[in-house]
């Protein structure tokens, strides 16, 4: 496993051992659990406003934001989102759907 290392204000690092105490693990595994979980919140965010803006598709969103085209579905109801893709669009989005 990679190692990294990085500065963090004094405030972040008493807030970290703070969340390792309650998670009853050291810092490294917080961190470690905090960047995975905040990756994919990242990840999440890109893929709505790339979706929304009509910059990718339904398809393209999902993989952005690395899960099924189900779980992008429920993220884009949650989010509210309307599809901004010609019916052309939503015909291939439906088609790699089924090869899925």
């Amino acid at each position: 496993m990679p190692s990294i290392s990085a500065r963090i204000p004094d405030d972040e690092e008493e807030a970290l051992a703070e969340v390792a105490d309650l998670l009853g693990e050291d810092k490294s595994a917080t961190i470690r659990k905090a960047l995975s979980e905040g990756l994919h919140d990242l990840r999440v965010r890109v893929a709505v406003e790339r979706y929304q803006s009509g910059d990718v598709s339904v398809n393209e969103a999902a993989r952005i934001a690395d899960v099924s085209l189900g779980e992008w579905m429920e993220i884009a109801r949650e989010h509210n989102l309307t599809t901004q893709l010609s019916p052309d669009d939503l015909e291939s989005d439906a088609d790699a759907a089924l090869d899925v």
